[in-house]
């Protein structure tokens, strides 16, 4: 069996050494953390990707919130999504509600259209949505679609804990549109991975965790060190 996924976001060439240093298998790139993580710049783009060897998975989203921002707003993403796949990125992270709380198909399907051919994650709208597993069913189809970033809850892992075990065991049981991989993120500490990686979840996404000093400082590779040494250990 492979070892479990650990994503850590980057915000720059720096974060990205420091976290493929510390043992990070994937990058989440973005910009504005303040706005929650919104599409970078393609000189960022373009200074990581010189920087690391590891995969990128890089966000795609122009506004604060999980609204795409109609017909301007998609084709500005539409936009984005090219110009950043021109400048190397493979891998996309996503995801789009409408103003019931639904997915928005729409969006969803004119911004990966854009970048046919790429996997993408669909990020944590879905712990905004009116109805999760409608979400899910929604997209079963949706090519490229093989992560859900989540926290079980918009509060975070601690308050998502039982959903993110229930869904887990949905997708070990084949349920249609549970495919894609549980990607944990939101809160997520290391007390909280034991009960997870039982459960049969393989995949981790850090932050702020990665980070001692907090969001104005870089990420510390001895703390990605930490989660690495930690997902990699034998579970009871």
């Amino acid at each position: 069996m492979s070892r479990p996924i650990l994503e850590v976001i980057a915000l720059d060439a720096e974060d990205a050494a420091a976290a493929e240093a510390g043992g990070a298998d994937r990058l989440e790139v973005v910009a504005d953390i303040a706005a929650d993580g919104l599409s970078p710049s393609r000189e960022t783009v373009a200074a990581i990707r010189a920087a690391v060897g590891v995969p990128l998975r890089v966000m795609l989203r122009l506004t604060d919130g999980f609204h795409a921002g109609g017909d301007a707003g998609i084709e500005a993403l539409c936009e984005r999504a090219r110009a950043l796949r021109a400048e190397g990125a493979e891998e996309f992270v996503l995801g789009f509600l409408d103003d019931a709380g639904q997915v928005d198909l729409r969006a969803v399907e004119a911004v990966t259209g854009a970048v046919p051919g790429c996997p993408w994650t669909f990020h944590r709208a879905i712990d905004r949505a009116a109805d999760r597993d409608a979400l899910r069913k929604h997209l079963a189809d949706a090519p490229g679609l093989d992560a859900y970033l989540t926290a079980g809850s918009a509060d975070g892992v601690a308050d998502g804990r039982d959903v993110l075990l229930a869904e887990a065991a949905r997708s070990a049981a084949g349920e249609p549109g549970y495919a894609p991989r549980l990607l944990v993120g939101g809160g997520l500490t290391l007390a909280h991975v034991p009960d997870l990686r039982r459960a049969g979840i393989t995949a981790f996404h850090i932050g702020g965790a990665a980070r001692p000093h907090g969001w104005a400082g870089p990420v510390s590779s001895e703390a990605v060190r930490t989660w690495r040494r930690l997902l990699d250990a034998p579970q009871d």
